[in-house]
């Protein structure tokens, strides 16, 4: 789960990590009265949505007054930002971030998140932050230097030293930039997070660090455990099938493909979605109904894949173990009915109780085609795309 960056910053707030005063605004108006309320010469105003690249899309403008803030967040707020991460359609600005503005000496960039062949969460520190350290990542990959925590120990002192260092930081900030480090590492951990990022952390002219952005995103499978992290989720920030899913317990992940797929088990799923690449085709969705699915849930499922536009057919590639293959016939049979099902059907069941579900398909008038195994339906479905 990502959150807005004005919500990164109120939680580093709570774990020590210094940023510029500021608040949220959702209307010009708003926006107006907190610079006013800021009392500062140079004000920042960013665009809240969640992709990066948002300096270089226009969405973060520096002003000198609140009537410059008033008139930055009308240029924002209501209309799509386009950025590298958004794609050509862009997201909305629903939100602005206005804050206090600071003289920058030096740019560094700092960032927590897991690495899941070493199963350790990793730092990793340039002092070459900003808006091009993918570049730098690329280019000069030196200029990156990672530090694995076991997270038996933690962090360990010698560690937030060790990263102060590569920093270059001086005697002045190499204290409070380490300190930095552990609280960046103590919100990671506490919280559940994937990843914590800060770019830039900058040194200001006055020689005091600030986190000038926040990143956070959150283990979604911990969520449970932090019901006030959950409600900072922004509906308007997710994909609404995505969200519909989420609500009926789908494991749905939206695609750029037309072919929408049902099938029961992680791997399987992955397995199909090769398998239609490799006919020639794209997937539009990742979908697991999951071993422990009933008829609702299956309805519900096709709902969804049916609701996304760009589908041109629809695979359904199910073992039957856990999940038996009369619910899955049962479930698909009732959202047919009352969906409006436009577009082919191929389905290949096996597994408990295939029979009962081959004949509760072939006897609802449904049109489709049945595949004997799962490489014959991959090849059949994207066969009737292409045609």
């Amino acid at each position: 789960m990502k959150i807005h960056e004005y919500q990164a910053k109120a939680l580093f707030r709570d774990y020590g990590i210094p940023v510029p005063a500021g608040s949220e605004a959702q209307s010009p108006n708003e926006a107006q009265t907190a610079a006013q309320n800021l009392g500062v010469g140079r004000l920042a105003v960013k665009a809240q949505i969640h992709a990066g690249g948002r300096g270089k899309g226009g969405g973060v403008k520096v002003v000198g007054s609140p009537d410059e803030v008033l008139r930055a967040a009308k240029d924002m707020l209501g209309k799509p930002l386009v950025t590298a991460q958004t794609g050509p359609e862009g997201q909305i600005v629903r939100q602005v971030l206005v804050e206090a503005a600071h003289s920058v000496k030096k740019e560094f960039y700092v960032g927590l998140t897991l690495d899941r062949n070493l199963a350790k969460p990793v730092f990793m520190v340039s002092p070459a932050g900003g808006m091009d350290i993918e570049e730098v990542a690329d280019k000069s990959p030196e200029l990156i230097f990672k530090e694995a925590v076991d997270p038996r120990l933690g962090l360990l002192p010698f560690q937030s030293r060790n990263l102060a260092q590569n920093l270059g930081w001086t005697q002045g900030v190499f204290r409070t930039g380490a300190a930095i480090v552990s609280s960046v590492y103590r919100l990671f951990s506490s919280l559940d997070a994937s990843l914590v990022e800060i770019n830039p952390l900058v040194l200001t002219d006055q020689d005091q660090l600030l986190a000038l952005d926040a990143k956070i995103n959150f283990d979604d499978n911990a969520l449970f455990r932090h019901p006030d992290v959950r409600n900072l989720e922004d509906p308007y920030e997710v994909d609404p099938l995505e969200l519909e899913a989420a609500r009926n317990d789908l494991n749905y992940i939206r695609l750029d493909g037309n072919i929408g797929a049902m099938v029961n088990g992680a791997g399987l799923a992955m397995a199909t979605m090769d398998l239609i690449k490799q006919a020639g085709a794209e997937p539009a969705n990742f979908l697991d109904v999951g071993g422990g699915a009933n008829a609702d849930m299956i309805t519900a499922g096709f709902r969804i894949i049916l609701s996304d536009q760009r589908v041109k057919a629809i695979l359904i590639n199910i073992f039957g173990g856990i999940l038996r293959c009369d619910v899955l016939a049962k479930g698909v049979i009732q959202a047919a009915s009352k969906e409006k099902v436009e577009v082919p059907i191929i389905i290949r069941l096996e597994g408990t109780n295939v029979e009962e579900g081959r004949r509760l398909l072939n006897e609802s008038g449904l049109k489709f085609s049945v595949a004997r195994d799962l490489r014959e339906a991959a090849e059949k479905v994207a066969a009737l795309v292409r045609s």
